[in-house]
C-alpha cells in the first residue's frame, strides 16, 4: 500500500469545484495583488484567531522578516529563538543583521523552554550583553503552543518583545490565564505560513502577520509596500511582502474546511496512540508518540498535528525499511540551526543544547493529513512493528 507523507491532490479532489470557479473569478476581475479577496482573508483569520488586525504577506519567511522590521531591529540587536525548527526562524534574524541566540528546547513537546528563556533574559540584563535582546521568536512546533505563560512572563519583565512563529499550527489553542488563546494572538505579533503542505496551505507562497497593536498593523502595511503609506510617498524602507489576489481566494476557501480537516489529524493521531500502544512498542520505548500537553485542559484544538513526530529507535534504519514499504516519512529536523554551517560565526558547538540535538537523532514524522484512512494508519503502524519484531 502506498501512503505518502502529504497527499495534496486528494484535497484538491475533494475541494476542486469551490476552488475552480473563485480562481477564474480573480482571473475575471484582473486585480492579482491585494485587493479584495487579501482584505476579506484579514477580516476572516482575524475572527478566527481572535486577533484585532492582519497583515497579509508574501509567505511565511517575509512575515517574519516584517515583523522584525516593524520592530525596529537590526545590527546590534539579538532575538532569542529556538535552534529545532525551520530556517526561515533564524534567518529572518540573521537577515536583518541581528544575532540569533538559541534556547534549548523542552524534551516531550520540542517547543522553546520557557525556564530557560528566562534564565537567558534575566543573564542578560545583569551582565550587559553587547547584543541586546529586543525579542523573544518562540515557534509553536508542529502545531501545538509553546509555554506562552511563561515566555510572555519572562520578556514582559525584561520589556522584549514576542513574536510568535505559528506557521505550523494555525488553530492550535493555549489554556491562558485569561482564557483560550489560540497560536500568534497571543505575543506583540504572530506569524503564518501558507506554504501549501501547510493544514491551512495555498496554490503557492503566502503569509500572515497578526497583531492587536493598530500602530504596528499600520507599520506593517506599509512596509509590505517599501514603506509606502501614500502613493509614491516612503517614510521608511520597506520590500516588496504583497500577498496576492490568487492566494487569498483559495485560502478563504479552504478557511472553510479547515476545522473539519483538523478533526480528521486529531482523530489520526489518537489511531496511531492507540496502535502503536497496543503493539506495545510504546511501553518498550521503541517509540515515543507525541504528547498533547494541552488535551485535558478543557481545549479542543490542543494539537493541530501539522505533523504527527515520534521518537524512534534505530530511526534511520526504520525510514529505509519505510521507504521500501512506500510509506512516506520525513525528518523534522535533522541538524539544529545552532549547529548549522552558516551560523558558525556565533560560536555554537555540538553539545551545547543537548535537547535539541537529541532530538534531531530520532525524531521521525509519519503520514497525518486529513484524507488519511483507518486502514492506512494500521497499515503504517503494522509496518513499524514489522521492523521492530523482525
Amino acid at each position: 500500500m502506498k501512503i505518502p507523507l502529504l497527499d495534496l491532490k486528494a484535497q484538491y479532489a475533494a475541494i476542486k469545484d469551490e476552488l475552480e470557479p473563485k480562481v477564474l473569478e480573480v482571473f475575471a476581475n484582473g486585480g492579482f495583488i491585494l485587493g479584495p479577496e487579501v482584505e476579506g482573508l484579514e477580516k476572516e483569520l482575524a475572527d478566527y484567531l481572535g486577533c484585532r488586525r492582519a497583515v497579509g504577506v508574501s509567505s511565511g519567511s517575509d512575515a517574519l522578516i516584517i515583523s522584525l522590521m516593524a520592530l525596529g531591529i537590526g545590527p546590534g540587536d539579538s532575538v532569542v529563538t529556538t535552534p529545532f525548527t525551520f530556517f526561515a526562524t533564524a534567518g529572518a534574524i540573521s537577515r536583518l543583521g541581528a544575532r540569533p541566540i538559541f534556547c534549548d528546547i523542552e524534551e516531550t513537546s520540542f517547543n522553546l523552554d520557557a525556564g530557560r528563556v528566562a534564565e537567558i533574559l534575566d543573564a542578560n540584563a545583569k551582565k550587559g550583553h553587547p547584543y541586546k535582546i529586543k525579542a523573544v521568536i518562540p515557534v509553536h512546533l508542529y502545531g501545538q503552543c509553546a509555554d506562552m505563560s511563561g515566555i510572555l512572563e519572562a520578556s514582559r519583565r525584561h520589556g522584549v518583545a514576542v513574536i510568535e512563529d505559528a506557521a505550523q499550527a494555525v488553530g492550535a489553542e493555549y489554556p491562558a490565564s485569561g482564557g483560550i488563546r489560540k497560536a500568534g494572538s497571543m505575543g506583540d505579533m504572530g506569524t503564518l505560513s501558507f506554504y501549501p503542505t501547510k493544514n491551512l496551505g495555498g496554490a503557492g507562497d503566502g503569509g500572515m502577520v497578526l497583531t492587536d497593536d493598530q500602530a504596528l498593523a499600520d507599520r506593517l502595511r506599509a512596509l509590505r509596500t517599501h514603506g509606502e503609506r501614500q502613493r509614491y510617498y516612503y517614510e521608511s524602507i520597506g520590500g516588496n511582502f504583497r500577498l496576492d489576489a490568487l492566494q487569498a481566494a483559495v485560502l478563504r476557501i479552504k478557511l472553510r474546511h479547515l476545522e473539519s480537516w483538523q478533526k480528521k489529524r486529531r482523530a489520526n493521531a489518537s489511531l496511531y496512540g492507540r496502535n502503536f500502544k497496543e503493539t506495545g512498542l510504546e511501553a518498550e520505548g521503541l517509540i515515543t508518540t507525541p504528547k498533547a500537553l494541552y488535551k485535558d485542559s478543557g481545549i479542543t484544538h490542543f494539537h493541530t498535528y501539522h505533523q504527527y513526530v515520534v521518537r524512534a529507535r534505530k530511526r534511520d534504519q526504520l525510514m529505509a525499511f519505510l521507504r521500501e514499504r512506500e510509506i512516506g516519512t520525513s525528518v523534522f529536523y535533522p541538524l539544529p540551526l545552532h549547529v548549522q554551517k552558516c551560523f558558525e560565526h556565533l560560536g555554537y558547538k555540538k553539545g551545547d543544547l543537548p535537547v535539541s540535538e537529541k532530538a534531531s537523532e530520532d525524531v521521525l514524522a509519519l503520514p497525518i493529513y486529513p484524507e488519511l484512512g483507518p486502514d492506512q494508519v494500521d497499515w503504517v503502524t503494522t509496518s513499524i512493528s514489522d521492523f521492530y519484531r523482525r
